[in-house]
């Protein structure tokens, strides 16, 4: 399903378990693996107008290069926020998913659910054993 699109790092759980959601309704997304394909400028920027966040909420804030980058100078402005980005696509944070139902940053992985286009079909649980899904393939409460 083409429909769907996921910036990955197959290094990150949460990546991780995004994509196993996504194939939880059966779909196929494409899978843009950004370290090795990172977005162009553009679509960098096309990503952060459509998910409605700030730019540096865009960033991986964690990341030690963002210190080291002095990347947490809030006088820096968007554009070298953005240029980092595109010099060190490990700050991009993940993993953004795009679907027509929406493109969201899905931090934690059951945000995805949000946009999913077509329902879970089965439970599934995160890679920690956290219980996202349950067995009619409705969200479970984390609460």
């Amino acid at each position: 399903m083409a429909d769907i699109t996921i910036y990955h790092n197959p290094k990150c759980g949460t990546s991780r378990n995004v994509l196993a959601l996504i194939r939880n309704t059966g779909a196929e997304p494409e899978i843009i693996d950004y370290l090795k394909t990172p977005p162009t400028r553009d679509k960098l920027l096309e990503l952060i107008a459509r998910m409605d966040v700030p730019v540096r909420d865009a960033m991986r804030q964690k990341e030690a290069l963002y210190g080291e980058l002095a990347l947490d100078n809030l006088a820096l402005g968007d554009d070298a926020l953005v240029e980092a980005m595109l010099a060190h696509p490990i700050l991009i944070n993940r993993p953004i998913v795009v679907t027509p139902l929406g493109t969201r940053l899905c931090r934690p992985s059951e945000t995805v659910l949000d946009i999913l286009p077509l329902p879970q079909r089965a439970a599934i649980a995160k890679e920690d054993g956290e219980p996202v899904v349950n067995e009619q393939g409705v969200r479970v409460d984390a609460r």
